[in-house]
C-alpha cells in the first residue's frame, strides 16, 4: 500500500537492526506501512545510522549478531546524549527470563521474542512510539514553564530594581544637588566588593556573585530615612546647629525602621507559620531587607565607636555598612552640596587616609586607597554633569 506523500513525511521512522537479511525484509515489510523504515546489517553500523537524518523514533534491535552484540550497541546509545532518548525494543531469538531482565536493566523499553507475532510487534512499537511522543510533550511542556518562570523572575526582578531606585531616587531628590549619587556609591561597592572578595577575612560574606550583587542592589536604600527629615534642616544652606544636627542623625534610624517593617510584611505572608512557610523568593526578599536595613542603619557607624545612631565599633558594625561608608563619605567630600563645596581628590584620599582603623574599617580602607584611580574614573563617569549610562546588574 502506497501512501500519499505528505503522509510519508509525517511518518515516524524505526529502525531495524539485524545481522540476517531475510529478518530485516520480513520486518521491513510488515511495518513500511506504517512507517518510515530503515535498516542496519550490523552494531556499528546502526551506530553511524542512527546519527544521520532521517533520526529514528525508535529502534528494533537484534540482541545476537556478531562482533558487536545487541547489549553493547544499547550501551553505546545510552552513553550518547544525541541518542540515550531513543527507546529501544529488543527483537531476538533469546526467550529466557534472565536474557529479558538483562534486556530491561540495560536500558531497553520493551522485549518481543522471534518468531514474530505481526500483531504484537506492530502493538509494541505503537505503544512505546505513543510514550515516547507523550514524554516529548511533556518535556517541551516542562521547558516551557521553566523559561516562562524563568522570564516572569527576570521581569519581576527588573521591576523591583526599578522599584527600588526609584524610592532612593525619591529620598534622594529632596537633597536636590546629590545628582547621581545613588549611581556612583552603588560602583564604588562593586569595585570595594571585587576587590576584597578572595581575601580570607572577605571570602564568606563576598566570595559568591550572589552575596555581592544583593548588597550592591541594597546600596541605593543607604538614605532612605531622609524622607523623614524636615526640609528646613535637610536644605538648609549653611551649617546645621547641634540640634538639628541631631534630627539630621535620626534619618538612619528612620530608615532602618521603614526597612524593618518591610520584613515585617514579608514574614506576615508565611502566615502563622511565619518564617518556615515562606518560599524561595520570600526569602531571598527577607535577605535583601535585612541587608538593606543594616546599610541604612549603620553607613554612619565608625569603626572606633564613634558613630550614630548605635554607638558600634569594629566588626560589630556589618560589612555591608562598613562598605558604604567609604563609598558614601568619598563621594559627599568630592561632590558640591548646597551647604559645602566641592574637595579635590587628593584631599578626599587624604581624610579618608587619616580615618583608618578610626572612621573606617582598616582593610576597607586599604583597599579604597589601591582603588583610588577606579573611584575616580566612576565618579567622572557618573559625573553631575553627564547622562547616567545603563548600571550593570
Amino acid at each position: 500500500m502506497l501512501l500519499p506523500h505528505a503522509d510519508k513525511a509525517s511518518l515516524k521512522t524505526v529502525l531495524v537492526v539485524d545481522d540476517t537479511r531475510e529478518n530485516l525484509t520480513v520486518i521491513g515489510q510488515l511495518l513500511r506501512a506504517h512507517y518510515h523504515v530503515r535498516v542496519a546489517n550490523s552494531g556499528p553500523r546502526a551506530l553511524e545510522v542512527v546519527l544521520t537524518d532521517p533520526v529514528p523514533d525508535i529502534i528494533l534491535l537484534d540482541v545476537m549478531m556478531p562482533g558487536m552484540d545487541g547489549y553493547a550497541v544499547l550501551d553505546a546509545l545510552k552513553k550518547s546524549p544525541q541518542t540515550r532518548e531513543i527507546p529501544v525494543i529488543f527483537v531476538t531469538a533469546l526467550d529466557a527470563v534472565a536474557d529479558e531482565e538483562r534486556g530491561l536493566m540495560a536500558g531497553a523499553v520493551d522485549y518481543v521474542a522471534k518468531p514474530i507475532k505481526p500483531a504484537v510487534l506492530l502493538a509494541r512499537v505503537r505503544t512505546h512510539l505513543e510514550l515516547k511522543a507523550a514524554r516529548d510533550w511533556l518535556a517541551d511542556q516542562n521547558a516551557y514553564l521553566d523559561a516562562e518562570v524563568q522570564r516572569r523572575m527576570a521581569e519581576n526582578e527588573l521591576i523591583k530594581d526599578f522599584s527600588l531606585h526609584a524610592l532612593a531616587t525619591l529620598a534622594e531628590k529632596r537633597d536636590n544637588e546629590t545628582g547621581n549619587h545613588l549611581h556612583r556609591t552603588q560602583a564604588y561597592i562593586e569595585a570595594l566588593m571585587d576587590y576584597l572578595k578572595d581575601q580570607p577575612r572577605f571570602m564568606e560574606a563576598l566570595g559568591q556573585p550572589h552575596q555581592r550583587q544583593q548588597i550592591a542592589k541594597a546600596a541605593p536604600l543607604h538614605d532612605i530615612g531622609k524622607v523623614g527629615i524636615p526640609d528646613a534642616i535637610l536644605l538648609k544652606p549653611g551649617k546645621l546647629t547641634p540640634e538639628e544636627f541631631e534630627v539630621m542623625k535620626t534619618h538612619a534610624r528612620i530608615g532602618a525602621d521603614a526597612i524593618q517593617e518591610a520584613m515585617q510584611s514579608v514574614l506576615q505572608i508565611g502566615g502563622a507559620h511565619g518564617r518556615s512557610a515562606l518560599s524561595a523568593h520570600g526569602e531571598l526578599a527577607l535577605h535583601f531587607l535585612e541587608t538593606a536595613r543594616q546599610i541604612a542603619a549603620g553607613h554612619h557607624e565608625k569603626w572606633d565607636g564613634s558613630g550614630y545612631p548605635a554607638g558600634l565599633a569594629g566588626d560589630a558594625i556589618p560589612l555591608p555598612a562598613r562598605l558604604m561608608a567609604i563609598a558614601d563619605v568619598f563621594d559627599a567630600l568630592i561632590s558640591r552640596r548646597h551647604y559645602k563645596r566641592a574637595f579635590q581628590t587628593e584631599d578626599a584620599v587624604s581624610i579618608i587616609r587619616e580615618g583608618r582603623g578610626k572612621h573606617f574599617d582598616p582593610d576597607i580602607t586599604d583597599a579604597f586607597l589601591a582603588l583610588v584611580p577606579q573611584f575616580t574614573a566612576i565618579a567622572e563617569r557618573f559625573s553631575d554633569h553627564a547622562d547616567v549610562p545603563p548600571h550593570k546588574d
